[in-house]
This record gives structure tokens, C-alpha cells and sequence, in this order.
């Protein structure tokens, strides 16, 4: 099986410092592969590699059969793999959520009619479709996370880059977007501190520590909880119960 990602010996330098070094790895169609690593490790800057957003120093990229050298190269990889940036404020920039989750169909060379219609189409089918007249700038932390995440679907990839998808998302939007996603059957590269997301989506992970790449492990526990639960109080009915008049 042809990987969809192979990268052999890739070191990447950044202001005098070794981000990547000598890194090597191989994904498959299928895989939820989870990055997992300290701050400042090189995650994003692994992910920027993958799609030509960073230049190695030395190594070997191929993506999807091919050797990767040149930006003209990675302009196929990046219509190919969907990169899901780690603030959402980052990933949109049209006025209206249905213009940016068209934006990117239109960049791979829809019209604008088929454009529009796939972006309704991907809207629709992440049950976002009350969303797509409003204004990017107004939507919640959760609701954006949501659109920019449609508007990499809408590209049709073959993989998804994701940087650290979870960050600042309540529990509502949180559940929705682990709902999408292991709904999807694309490869994933999967960055993130959220360990439970992880162990719900990841088939493997690897360890990213000194600029290198070592397999890691994940594991699946079972807890059992106490939760706090928060209800609204109805106070007359309280006040009734207490003996009140």
C-alpha cells in the first residue's frame, strides 16, 4: 500500500534551533495518527512540514507517491490534505460562514454555483446548515472551530491535519466535533494535550521529544466518576417543600 505521507530523515531549523531532527514517518490511509509532545516541542511545525509551510534543511518528503520539493508540489499536497489550524480565528476570513466554507472548493477550481452548492452540501451534512448566512466574526469559540472544520470538508481530503482541535471548546461543541470526526474515514495526523480525546479517536500515536519522533501508546481506561451535576433550582417549589406559605 502506497502511504499517503512518508517522510524519511526530515530535520527542519528554525532562528538557529533544531525544531525537527531527523524525523521519519509514515502514514496510511485509514490511520488517526496522534501527535503527542510538550509545548513547544515541534508539533505545529511537524504539521506546517507536512504541507510545505516549513522547508527542511535536509530529509525526503513524499506525499502521495511523490516526492514533495517545491512549492509547486505542495500546492497538490495541500488541496489533498486539510489543514485545521489551532485558532480558529486563523482559518476564517470570508464575511459569511457559507463564502468561507465555499472558499475553498472555489480555490481548487469549482464554479461558483458548484462551489456554493458543496458548501451547503458540507454544511448540511454536519447538521450546521442554520449557520451558513451568519457572520464568521460573531459565532461562538465552538461555532467557528465547527465551520473551519467544514470548510476543510468541503475540500473533499484525503487526510486532515489537525492542531489541537479541541482547545477552548465546551462540552457541547467538544462531543459534536468527536462526532464528526470519528464519523469521517480519512486519515488523520492528530494534534493534541487532550488525552481523551485521543483515546476516542487515535489508532497510534507517537511521542515527539528532542526533535524526535518515538512510538508511543495509548491507553484506554475505564473510570467510574463522581459528577456534580448543576440544575436550576425552582425556588417557589423549594420555599413550598421548606414549609413556606
Amino acid at each position: 500500500m502506497t502511504p499517503l505521507f512518508d517522510l524519511d530523515g526530515v530535520t527542519v531549523d528554525r532562528a538557529g534551533r533544531r525544531i525537527l531532527d531527523r524525523v521519519s514517518l509514515r502514514l496510511d490511509a485509514g490511520e488517526r495518527l496522534a501527535v503527542v509532545g510538550a509545548n513547544g516541542a515541534g508539533k505545529t511545525t511537524l504539521l506546517r512540514t507536512l504541507v510545505g509551510l516549513e522547508t527542511p534543511v535536509a530529509g525526503r518528503i513524499v506525499a502521495f507517491g511523490a516526492e514533495r520539493r517545491g512549492e509547486k508540489d505542495f500546492r497538490e499536497v495541500r488541496a489533498r490534505a486539510g489543514f485545521l489550524f489551532q485558532d480558529p480565528d486563523d482559518q476564517l476570513f470570508s464575511p459569511t460562514v457559507i463564502e468561507d466554507v465555499a472558499f475553498g472548493p472555489l480555490n481548487l477550481g469549482l464554479a461558483p454555483a458548484a462551489a456554493v452548492a458543496r458548501a451547503e452540501a458540507t454544511l448540511e451534512g454536519l447538521r450546521l446548515a442554520h449557520l451558513a448566512r451568519r457572520v464568521t466574526h460573531r459565532l461562538s469559540g465552538g461555532e467557528k472551530r465547527l465551520v473551519g472544520l467544514a470548510g476543510v470538508l468541503a475540500m473533499e481530503p484525503e487526510v486532515l491535519l489537525l492542531d489541537e482541535p479541541t482547545n477552548a471548546l465546551d462540552e457541547t461543541h467538544l462531543a459534536r466535533l468527536v462526532e464528526i470526526l470519528a464519523g469521517l474515514e480519512v486519515a488523520m495526523v492528530i494534534v493534541s494535550h487532550d488525552r481523551h480525546f485521543l483515546e476516542r479517536l487515535a489508532t497510534r500515536a507517537v511521542l515527539l521529544e528532542g526533535g524526535r519522533l518515538v512510538a508511543a501508546q495509548l491507553h484506554r481506561h475505564v473510570h467510574v466518576h463522581d459528577h456534580v451535576h448543576i440544575h436550576a433550582v425552582d425556588e417557589e417549589h423549594e420555599h413550598r417543600h421548606d414549609g413556606g406559605g
